[in-house]
């Protein structure tokens, strides 16, 4: 009886102690989910990276206005958007916002910022979007493309809507993490940037 209540103890233990990382597909929701099955909370993805800065690429996977108005994180290495605005500015009444298209260098440009930081295909990268649903498309992406560990931050930067509408319910943010308005230039990539 003791020992069974020995090992009982002994796997609470290990549960307890084991990373916090959302690796239960239950816990995400479908459309959120990826081909790797990887994801983090921005909490985690905060932890992951401020604890093992020079392991990970951490990308913003948002378009450039997003970052603009919405701010970033100084956490993230780089900022590749998933798709973009067209411009000049075209309205996409089915969807009722502005026209977006597909960044067709992005698997490219992630190869550079990995190359970059010397770290390979194999090496973890973490994508975080507004909240959830490109960078899940962006994991997948690069999973067809040979990465092999890569993690979704499946609440994103501004987290999930509330019944109001208004993304206050999850998400770096919402959790209190550093972000600013304030856009660090170094962060954006050759190739988004014009001459002054």
């Amino acid at each position: 009886m003791s020992r069974r209540i020995g090992i009982i103890l002994t796997l609470l233990a290990f549960v307890i102690a084991a990373p916090g990382h959302a690796n239960a597909t239950a816990e995400v929701p479908t459309s959120k989910q990826t081909v790797l099955k990887k994801y983090f909370s921005a909490k985690e993805a905060f932890d992951e990276v401020t604890s093992n800065r020079s392991k990970v690429l951490f990308v913003d996977v948002r378009t450039s206005a997003e970052l603009m108005f919405v701010g970033a994180t100084g956490e993230i290495d780089t900022h590749v958007p998933f798709v973009e605005m067209v411009y000049p500015a075209t309205w996409d009444a089915a969807k009722n916002r502005f026209k977006l298209a597909p960044n067709t260098s992005f698997v490219a440009n992630v190869d550079a910022a990995l190359s970059q930081k010397g770290l390979s295909k194999s090496d973890m990268v973490i994508v975080m979007c507004r909240s959830g649903d490109r960078s899940a498309k962006s994991v997948n992406a690069l999973a067809a493309a040979g990465y092999t560990n890569v993690y979704s931050v499946y609440d994103g930067f501004e987290g999930d809507a509330s019944k109001e509408g208004r993304r206050t319910i999850n998400g770096w943010k919402n959790a209190g993490l550093p972000w600013s308005y304030k856009l660090d230039g170094a962060k954006i990539p050759a190739a988004h940037t014009t001459a002054k």
